[in-house]
């Protein structure tokens, strides 16, 4: 019995300095392509993204829809009186510049 202690101590003392089980595993590294981004890609982008979004709308309309939207939140108006005269004052604005912009084509 005394040999089965000593070889198990043996055993325990090889694990420990390494002299166990050795896994080796192969890793694959698959080949990714990471984007390398310059200032000036992004800046490149930026501008072509922002040129086709509308045109800001003039200050006067601005100011027109935030009070209206103003009186909304203090509780002067209802949100759906609020929403109707937004979506009329739209409506009556947009058909008035079609009708300059026709007229402008036409003279033109």
């Amino acid at each position: 019995m005394a040999r089965t202690t000593e070889g198990s101590r043996q055993a325990e003392s090889r694990s420990h300095n390494g002299a166990g089980l050795h896994v080796h595993m192969h890793t694959l590294h698959p080949s990714v392509p990471i984007p390398y981004l310059t200032k000036e890609d992004v800046t490149s982008t930026a501008r072509e993204a922002t040129a086709h979004l509308p045109s800001r709308p003039p200050a006067k309309e601005l100011a027109f829809y935030g009070g209206l939207g103003a009186l909304t939140v203090a509780g002067v108006l209802e949100w759906p009186v609020a929403l109707a005269v937004g979506g009329a004052t739209w409506l009556l604005r947009s058909g008035r510049k079609e009708k300059k912009e026709a007229g402008a084509k036409t003279q033109a």
